[in-house]
């Protein structure tokens, strides 16, 4: 699967809060249409996100994206609940299945994104 774009740039912040890595949720989409949103481990290294996992190709998300290589992640986190206070980051791009040393991993190019509380 192709690129179609140049990554969006982060803020320096952005990618701050990004490259400390932890839990996200990716959303991924069926040839029919059906949403499916689960949680992953992901890395970022300051132009791409990276997400794995055990099994990676028996999962549905991953068939999902050979069908439709578009894909959205979440990260956020709860900083104070007393007051409410919330931030995080949405991307929304193009996901590349990849391996490396027989180890499969998705590549997600963002193409866009918004933040908040950052």
């Amino acid at each position: 699967m192709k690129v179609r774009s140049e990554p969006c740039l982060f803020t320096e912040r952005e990618a701050v809060f990004l490259c400390r890595g932890g839990l996200a949720r990716v959303a991924t989409v069926s040839q029919d249409g059906q949403p499916h949103v689960v949680p992953v481990a992901f890395e970022f290294d300051g132009r791409y996100i990276y997400f794995s996992g055990r099994q990676l190709v028996r999962s549905l998300k991953f068939r999902h994206l050979i069908l439709n290589d578009r894909v959205a992640i979440v990260i956020d986190e709860i900083v104070s609940t007393d007051p409410w206070i919330a931030r995080g980051i949405e991307v929304r791009g193009v996901a590349e299945l990849l391996a490396e040393g027989g180890h499969p991993y998705v590549r997600i190019c963002p193409l866009t994104k918004a933040s908040w509380g950052i």
